[in-house]
C-alpha cells in the first residue's frame, strides 16, 4: 500500500453507525478522503463487489459473524478486486481465540478499542512497510 493517504480508498464495516462515523473522521484526519461505510454483511459484500479498496477496517463481531466466512471467501476469490486488500479488525476484547481465528481467515492486523487516529496511522504504516517488504522479496 504505497499510495499517498489522499489516494487511499477505505471501507469501514461496523454495525454501529456512530462508531463507523468516528473511524471515518479519524481516517479523514489522516488525510484519507475516500471512505465508505457498511453496517452489515450484506452491505459489506455489496461494497466489496462494487469497487476496489486499499484498506478494510472491520468490527470484530461483524467479521466473526458466520465464522469469518466472508473474509475467507474474499481471500479465496482469485478474480476478486479486493482479494488482497489489507484487512484490519477492530476489537473491543482481547480474546486470543478470536484473533487466531481472524488471522487464519485472512485478517492482516488488529486495532484494540478504544483506539485513536494515531493508532490507525501506525497500522497503515505497518501495512505499507509489509507491502514494501513483500515487493522486495518477490
Amino acid at each position: 500500500m504505497a499510495v499517498p493517504p489522499a489516494e487511499i480508498r477505505a471501507l469501514v464495516a461496523d454495525p454501529s453507525s456512530h462508531m463507523a462515523g468516528l473511524v471515518t473522521l479519524m481516517l479523514h484526519s489522516l488525510k484519507v478522503r475516500a471512505v465508505d461505510e457498511a453496517g452489515d454483511l450484506s452491505h459489506l459484500s455489496a461494497s466489496l463487489a462494487r469497487r476496489p479498496y486499499d484498506l478494510l477496517l472491520i468490527e470484530d463481531q461483524l467479521g466473526a459473524e458466520n465464522d469469518f466466512e466472508l473474509i475467507r471467501a474474499l481471500r479465496r476469490s482469485t478474480g476478486h478486486p479486493n482479494r488482497l486488500v489489507p484487512i484490519v479488525m477492530m476489537a473491543a476484547g482481547g480474546q486470543p481465540e478470536l484473533f487466531e481465528a481472524a488471522r487464519e481467515a485472512g485478517v492482516d492486523g488488529f486495532l484494540r478499542k478504544p483506539f485513536t487516529a494515531r493508532h490507525i496511522g501506525l497500522r497503515l504504516e505497518a501495512i505499507r512497510l509489509a507491502a514494501g517488504a513483500e515487493r522486495q522479496s518477490a
